[in-house]
């Protein structure tokens, strides 16, 4: 097996295409219209939220089966139709295009793996097993998520905040990277709760 080239991709404005309107499709799509990306929806019939993002405009649903055409301009590809012909004709298709593909749960016709997800604002933590083990994937999210708490978000907002005032006042680049990663220390985390827990009572 190939080792996997591991990079989190900017989507914002690029046709992504779904192919399938089930509940696992619909999970797809929210996570491509959280990125940004211009998400088109091909299925003969479509989720509940499917159909309201539809309505909203968020996405474009073209409810019928699949064609070649709907490849055209599109940067990748979900297939998520529990087809496996379907899933097939669409790897296939994309393939021929060079065109990157996931076709849920069937790894040999994968281009690239959604990975599980540890989510703390901007900060992301990816576990990819490579598609040999999603459960042990999703069990390490589940020990990650306990790891990272949701006070993450707020540190990595604050040291966002911090880095852009070390630029902006022209220090010395090796200084400056001193007390970045100074900031970002283990000491650095437990200054910020020390902190967070005196603005909040506690609760943080």
């Amino acid at each position: 097996m190939a080792n996997l080239f591991p990079m989190f991709v900017k989507l914002d404005g690029r046709k992504c295409l779904v192919v399938g309107g089930g509940l696992i499709a619909e999970g797809k799509v929210e996570g491509l219209l959280a990125s940004g990306a211009n998400v088109v929806v091909v299925a003969p019939e479509g989720t509940e939220k499917i159909a309201r993002w539809s309505g909203e405009r968020r996405l474009a649903w073209h409810a019928r089966q699949f064609q070649p055409s709907d490849l055209e301009g599109a940067f990748l590809v979900v297939a998520a139709t529990g087809v496996d012909a379907v899933n097939e004709q669409v790897f296939r298709e994309a393939e021929a295009r060079g065109i990157l593909c996931n076709a849920v749960d069937e790894p040999e016709r994968c281009h690239f793996y959604y990975p599980a997800i540890v989510r703390r604002g901007p900060l992301q933590i990816a576990i990819s097993t490579g598609g040999l083990s999603p459960a042990l994937a999703q069990r390490l999210r589940v020990e990650l998520e306990q790891q990272f708490g949701p006070e993450y978000e707020r540190w990595i907002e604050e040291l966002g905040a911090l880095r852009r005032k070390a630029f902006a006042r022209r220090t010395d680049p090796r200084r400056r990277t001193r007390l970045l990663h100074r900031l970002a220390s283990r000491r650095g985390y437990e200054r910020f709760l020390r902190v967070e827990r005196r603005r909040t009572g506690g609760s943080a």
